[in-house]
């Protein structure tokens, strides 16, 4: 049997919940299935999954949004923005579904699964603590400071950085399989992945004077523009870091594939959030968390992407 795991590509959480799974399925319900990975980016204007991402006999889609899709047979997620239209809300809530699971108020995809299979399966998922803790702490930005976040010290956030900006695909896939059953420490010690986060590791100390040079900061709110800079995988802790006073942070990047809006909460401000970026982000058709959002245009609509990050910076301010 083929199985098709497609997940949030260039995300921690996203590539952890797809190993959680894997190792659920070797282990207790397919163990011959042959697995594949696939990941899932969010596109401009993005109203549906398409159909041949559903190429296994049995298909499922982790930490990303629904697809109503009868070949789809597993589906968890955790996003406020997890359905691409009403039509697809109200397939899911209106069946029972016995292997599709959604709990917006987990922090991470990949807790959200561990603890899903544990209680429906009997999943021992004490043997993927280190992963599932850190995957919560990364994608729910549960750093005790934004210095852990930036500097980083822990293996996690090393393969936080490769994940979030490499475009190898080996070392992507060969990441996913690793986190099934390595310590995260073996596998940035690997020879295949020094070879690529040295390289991201120096760009990431360009992306700290990069962004101290660009951000301007304004009642609570910094502002950057990185769209004339390779700026792919940046660390969105870096304003925080640079700016701890800052509450939220709004930013406009340029990649090959989209112009894109990223909105986020400072949680070490000691200042209370006023507002849910993820509905912010939903009346451009974006989405995220209460937390941190983001919104997708066209290559070719980046000066709409720049009104649309210039007007959610002064909403926040105001």
């Amino acid at each position: 049997m083929k199985f098709r795991i497609l997940h949030h590509d260039h995300c921690f959480d996203g590539f952890a919940s797809a190993a959680v799974f894997a190792r659920f399925l070797k282990e207790q319900l397919l163990p011959d299935a042959e697995i594949g990975f696939r990941g899932l980016s969010h596109q401009p204007n993005q109203k549906v999954i398409e159909a041949e991402n559903f190429d296994g006999d049995q298909n499922a889609i982790v930490d990303f949004k629904y697809s109503p899709s009868e070949r789809l047979t597993w589906w968890f997620d955790h996003h406020q923005s997890a359905f691409l239209s009403p039509e697809d809300e109200r397939h899911y809530f209106d069946h029972p579904w016995p292997t599709k699971f959604y709990n917006p108020e987990y922090k991470s995809c990949t807790k959200f699964i561990a603890d899903t299979l544990s209680e429906k399966y009997g999943f021992d998922q004490s043997r993927l603590s280190e992963l599932i803790k850190w995957a919560d702490i990364i994608d729910g930005a549960q750093y005790e400071t934004p210095k852990v976040a930036v500097e980083l010290q822990e293996p996690a956030l090393k393969l936080m950085m490769v994940i979030e900006a490499s475009h190898n695909d080996a070392l992507m896939l060969k990441i996913i399989q690793a986190m099934q059953d390595q310590p995260l420490a073996d596998i940035v010690a690997d020879a295949d992945f020094q070879n690529e986060f040295q390289p991201l590791l120096a760009r990431h100390q360009q992306m700290l004077d990069l962004i101290r040079q660009a951000a301007h900061s304004e009642r609570g709110v910094v502002y950057f523009d990185l769209s004339q800079h390779n700026a792919v995988g940046y660390s969105k802790f870096i304003p925080y870091y640079l700016f701890p006073e800052c509450v939220y942070s709004v930013s406009l990047s340029l990649t090959p594939t989209r112009s894109k809006v990223s909105v986020g909460y400072n949680p070490w401000s000691g200042k209370p959030r006023r507002h849910n970026l993820a509905s912010i982000c939903e009346r451009y058709n974006g989405g995220g968390h209460a937390v941190v959002g983001a919104i997708s245009y066209r290559t070719d609509e980046l000066e709409r992407a720049r009104q649309t990050a210039e007007a959610i910076a002064e909403e926040l301010r105001s």
